[in-house]
């Protein structure tokens, strides 16, 4: 199994080669996706910016999540999770965007259980989102078991160009 820097050094060396632009869209995992792909030197030619939308008044305001969308479906959804990615698509000049919005813990609720994560992954070819249940792992693993989820994304959209 690759480690972390292997696996983000991967997604680079990808983007390089295709001449693609990343941007990232976070909220619960609060930019953990963006500092570790800038960890690694030489990020800057691929890493377009990300927004941390930790508040939904960041989500509408800096990558245009309505209002309507997180009173209906809350920040936690797959919905969300679109309209993020789309946003920092918009708001960029990436040529994919990744989102991550959900619930790391403690606590959650019957309906948004602690360790569900939506994610949104944006290209000109269209948005895909996806739920997932990483369970109650605690707040640390599960920032950044989404944080490791969102770099696999990234790393499949970018095979597919």
């Amino acid at each position: 199994m690759l480690s972390t820097d292997q696996t983000i050094a991967e997604l680079l060396d990808l983007c390089r080669a295709k001449g693609l632009k990343l941007a990232t869209a976070e909220s619960c995992t609060g930019g953990m996706v963006g500092a570790w792909i800038t960890d690694i030197p030489g990020s800057s030619n691929v890493f377009e910016r990300g927004f941390i939308t930790y508040s939904n008044s960041a989500k509408r305001e800096l990558i245009g999540v309505s209002a309507a969308t997180l009173d209906h479906y809350g920040a936690v959804s797959e919905e969300v999770a679109r309209e993020m990615a789309a946003g920092a698509l918009a708001h960029s000049e990436a040529d994919i965007a990744v989102s991550v919005t959900g619930i790391a813990g403690p606590g959650g609720s019957e309906h948004k259980p602690e360790g569900r994560v939506c994610f949104g992954l944006a290209s000109p070819v269209g948005i895909v989102t996806e739920t997932v249940e990483f369970g109650a792992l605690g707040r640390e693993n599960v920032r950044n078991a989404a944080a490791r989820h969102a770099i696999s994304l990234l790393i499949s959209s970018a095979k597919a160009f």
